[in-house]
């Protein structure tokens, strides 16, 4: 996650990013959610309204990366963070605010959006306002 940050010259060795938002790539599996959950933990801090969106489309292999993008993008046009929809349980290990029950709805200047690709081919895309 740290590689896209330092590209557009965020340096998040030097304390958390200021993203108020983040898409998780979030499939669903014990292992991957958690560490991601702890990178988006180091890297963004806890502070950051995070959902999932294929927790309402399910996994759609290549375009979920798109989905996950728009979404990001909608969240910085709009104010508005879907909820992650299908979450009863969340892992206690997640200290992240998970957005759950009903939609978010505030002005961020940052969202960023995660996804993982088989063959470890993954990325963090960032927007900003």
């Amino acid at each position: 996650m740290p590689a896209p940050l330092h590209h557009r010259g965020i340096r998040p060795d030097e304390g958390p990013v200021d993203a108020g938002v983040v898409h998780a790539h979030a499939t669903s599996t014990d292992s991957g959610d958690l560490a991601e959950a702890e990178a988006i933990d180091r890297v963004i801090g806890s502070h950051a309204a995070v959902t999932a969106t294929k927790s309402m489309t399910g996994h759609m292999m290549g375009a979920s990366r798109t989905v996950g993008a728009m979404a990001a993008l909608f969240a910085l046009e709009d104010g508005t963070v879907p909820a992650t929809r299908n979450l009863d349980d969340l892992d206690p290990r997640v200290g992240l605010d998970v957005v759950r029950g009903e939609r978010r709805t505030r002005q961020w200047s940052a969202a960023l959006a995660n996804s993982s690709g088989f063959g470890g081919h993954n990325v963090s895309l960032v927007f900003t306002t």
